[in-house]
């Protein structure tokens, strides 16, 4: 039986993917989370926790060094929402064009019976322009930016984009429409709208800022849906003040850009619709029992992907620094036990690594013994030992 505990409301038609073989917050020392929003930062893990599964994308809610040394596995599910945040960015472009906003607002201001009247005379105050030729730079064209690139080349605009670490597989999913520029300015300088769509790492913090700024058209949009401090906020509202930037539209709120009559601030709602909770909760679930069941890791943001079919008897799964000589210690621990090896995966990430070994042999006398040993070794972080029913 594997313990889960939720954090937050995750959606039930994902939990209901759970099997009779997990129990859903009936213990407090589980063998995974499923969380959405929660600060883990002050919460203890206890050495019983293999997994913390993250319903969404963004993982910064969750100390992942700490996770590391714990022997931890954290995972997320990217693409659950990106059809949601499409959406959202579709329509604000839209909104930002046609001043839906200051027109609807109007309207409350005057009689019912007299809108009609009134706005056949006043209706050139809220004249806009259509999203049709208007150029569009997305930056980084991954499970949400790919979306959004090829939503906007239906509507008729010209797009480029620009992610210079695009994957083979990713391109296929890409409208062959789009353009791609070979750098940053390339893809924003001739730009209507520039919508950024990259992870939040030391490379891509202030991505935009002064200078990049500089380069865009005064009358450009920017938008921001991917995390706080991508974009330089500060520079951003100089740049809107001198009239150098029309507007700038962000789903993450900072004192800098509060109140500011040309920042439009959604309340981190990209990824809350029901759908997108629905398929980010199926995700995460899907992720959480394969982990456990199999050991396969898919998703991980502080492990390396390693997958291999689980066709043998036995697995040993094994989360260990990436330190010379650890394929060795482990190889000859489990030859010294008299067990043959039928295969091995090992990939690393950074610092840390993770080792399957397959074998339709464990000699039950020296399970535990092995276990123990291997468990022992310098470096080591997590040893679990998986049968195949």
């Amino acid at each position: 039986m594997y313990h889960i505990k939720t954090f937050n409301a995750i959606a039930p038609q994902g939990l209901a993917d759970f099997t009779a073989d997990y129990a859903i917050n009936q213990s407090e020392d589980p063998d995974a989370y499923l969380i959405r929003s929660v600060d883990l930062y002050q919460q203890t893990f206890s050495k019983n926790l293999k997994a913390i599964a993250r319903c969404g994308a963004g993982y910064n809610n969750v100390p992942l060094d700490r996770a590391l040394a714990n022997g931890t596995v954290v995972f997320n599910t990217p693409g659950g929402n990106a059809n949601a945040v499409k959406e959202l960015i579709i329509a604000n472009m839209i909104i930002a064009n046609r001043n839906i906003i200051a027109a609807a607002n109007w309207t409350q201001k005057v009689e019912r019976a007299d809108v009609t009247l009134r706005t056949e005379k006043e209706k050139t105050a809220f004249n806009g322009t259509e999203l049709r030729h208007k150029k569009l730079a997305v930056i980084g064209l991954g499970h949400v930016g790919s979306l959004v690139a090829n939503a906007a080349s239906d509507l008729g605009m010209q797009v480029i984009g620009y992610d210079p670490y695009l994957s083979a597989d990713a391109a296929w999913h890409i409208n062959q429409k789009v353009k791609r520029a070979t750098s940053l300015i390339q893809a924003i300088q001739t730009a209507d709208f520039v919508t950024i769509h990259v992870p939040k790492n030391v490379e891509t913090t202030g991505l935009i800022g002064t200078s990049e700024l500089t380069m865009m058209k005064p009358d450009a949009v920017l938008l921001n849906f991917s995390r706080l401090g991508i974009v330089d906020n500060q520079a951003a509202i100089t740049f809107l003040r001198a009239g150098k930037l029309r507007q700038y539209i962000t789903d993450f709120s900072s004192k800098e850009i509060l109140h500011e009559p040309k920042v439009t601030i959604m309340p981190h709602i990209g990824g809350s619709t029901i759908e997108a909770e629905v398929n980010c909760a199926k995700l995460a679930v899907a992720e959480t029992k394969a982990f456990l069941e199999t050991g396969n890791i898919q998703n991980a943001v502080n492990m390396p992907d390693v997958q291999a079919p689980f066709q043998t008897q036995y697995r040993f799964t094994l989360m260990h620094r990436n330190v010379p000589n650890m394929i060795g210690q482990i190889s000859t621990l489990i030859a010294d036990a008299g067990i043959n090896i039928e295969n091995l995966v090992n990939s690393a990430q950074a610092d840390y690594a993770y080792t399957m070994v397959d074998t339709n042999q464990l000699p039950l006398a020296k399970k535990n013994t092995l276990l123990a040993r291997l468990n022992a070794i310098d470096s080591m972080k997590r040893v679990r030992i998986l049968c195949r029913s």
